[in-house]
């Protein structure tokens, strides 16, 4: 609308003020929004890639990173339960990671049987997943510097047994402060020196044509010693587990919710005293005989070319950072859904705070234009 614009660029430095405004909360919504998102995603990360049905895990177990031994024995039972097409298992474990520099890193050993999931990191021979490399080991590439790989392959000491490095990944990066290292499950047992049982998981995957959940209730009784869940649940299950009962999660739940709060309140503000601003050219407007739809028009007009161009400059300024940003923060994670949905709640406030200055520009006086 020509006059809403006109309004706008009459005060281009108010304008300006405005649009810097609105750009930072969206870029501190987007931002604070990704930190979550990312933390969440990456608590269940080694749950999800996995291609299991379902996962056999001990009592009370409630995130991958923290588990405890199975009986090796629960193997056997569970290959032998109706439905279950096949039974892989998956250990992990705290050990000492030799550095170049002679350093010892503590790191978090996992290692799974072939069939665990085609995008589970496990150091195949070859690309057809079926035999796993002897004494290799993959890790996350924003962790390499910290393990001291700087070149692929590498070799290194794991609980002082020879490793050969023969792959740095992408999306496994640690969100806790120890870096993941990935092997196949015979290395990972002889890696972690578990005196006895060295199940932690059996990853699950049900005969097509039966029902996850009945082969679930089938295993639970087989099994009463242990929780079987689907992999929906035990990720639903991580994840509340690092939000509700860790420090970590708890502070960036926090974080986001106050960014996303902060965020409302600037552009709420910003769009509020536009208007407050613009209210002896409302006066104008009605002592010309403007009718009141028009002056709604208007405010809302200016209020929503704001949020518009304010929410886009918001967000180009943060996707040059994310790059950078991921190199410190490797688990941060923007997925395409959360920026539009970010700028809908801003344009959204915009919208409110427009709303509630309409009711100043319509109660603004005639008279008021005709004051020295």
């Amino acid at each position: 609308m020509w006059l809403a614009w006109r309004n706008l660029n009459h005060d281009r430095f108010r304008f300006l003020v405005t649009i810097v405004g609105i750009a930072f909360a969206v870029f501190l919504m987007i931002f604070q929004g990704s930190l979550l998102v990312g933390f969440l995603r990456a608590s269940s990360k080694s749950i999800d890639v996995t291609d299991a049905d379902l996962w056999i895990a001990g009592r009370g177990v409630e995130s991958f990173e923290f588990a405890a031994p199975l009986p090796e024995r629960f193997y056997d039972i569970a290959v032998g339960v109706e439905g279950v097409e096949a039974v892989y298992r998956m250990t992990l474990g705290f050990a000492f990671w030799q550095k170049p520099s002679g350093m010892r890193q503590s790191v978090l050993l996992i290692g799974a049987e072939p069939g665990t999931g085609s995008q589970f990191p496990i150091p195949y021979v070859d690309a057809g997943q079926t035999s796993v490399a002897s004494e290799a080991v993959l890790v996350d590439r924003s962790n390499a510097r910290t393990l001291g790989v700087d070149v692929v392959p590498a070799g290194t000491e794991i609980s002082a047994r020879r490793a050969q490095v023969v792959e740095v990944i992408d999306g496994f990066g640690t969100f806790f402060g120890t870096p993941y290292v990935f092997t196949g499950y015979a290395d990972a047992v002889r890696y972690l020196r578990w005196p006895g049982d060295a199940i932690v998981f059996l990853i699950v995957r049900v005969q097509p044509g039966h029902d996850p959940q009945e082969v679930k209730r089938a295993l639970q009784r087989k099994l009463p010693e242990v929780d079987v869940w689907t992999r929906d649940e035990f990720s639903r299950r991580a994840r509340a587990f690092w939000v509700r009962k860790t420090g970590a999660g708890g502070a960036i739940l926090l974080v986001a919710l106050l960014g996303f709060l902060v965020g409302l309140v600037i552009v709420s503000q910003n769009i509020y005293a536009t208007t407050m601003e613009n209210l002896e050219e409302f006066a104008t407007l009605k002592a010309i005989g403007a009718r009141r739809w028009y002056i709604q028009k208007v405010v809302l007009t200016q209020a929503l070319a704001c949020g518009i161009v304010g929410s886009f400059v918001g967000l180009l300024a943060l996707l040059p950072l994310m790059e950078p940003i991921r190199n410190t923060i490797s688990w941060i994670d923007m997925p395409w859904w959360l920026p539009f949905g970010m700028i809908f709640v801003g344009l959204l406030m915009c919208v409110l705070a427009s709303v509630a200055s309409i009711k100043k520009a319509l109660a603004v006086e005639p008279a008021r234009v005709f004051r020295a």
